[in-house]
């Protein structure tokens, strides 16, 4: 039987550098996000709400994450993220 530790293939990474403009919608995704955030907390907009407009931000913005972020956002009766 093999030992699979004598089967882990070599990984390399290629850094890519990351423009000024993706960067800037970075931020921009945040701010958006924590602007969003501090009015579900508020009450002025419902967590369906807040789901749906985390969305459209994440297609106007492109994060580098948004293939692995959560489709919704999951809240305790404290709305505390969990």
């Amino acid at each position: 039987m093999a030992n699979i530790i004598d089967a882990v293939p070599e990984v390399t990474l290629k850094k890519k550098p990351v423009s000024q403009e993706h960067l800037r919608r970075e931020v921009d995704y945040v701010r958006a996000q924590q602007i969003l955030r501090a009015m579900l907390d508020k009450g002025l907009i419902s967590l369906s709400e807040f789901d749906k407009i985390t969305a459209l931000n994440r297609e106007s913005f492109s994060p580098m994450l948004a293939g692995i972020m959560p489709v919704n956002r999951c809240y305790n009766s404290h709305s505390e993220l969990i």
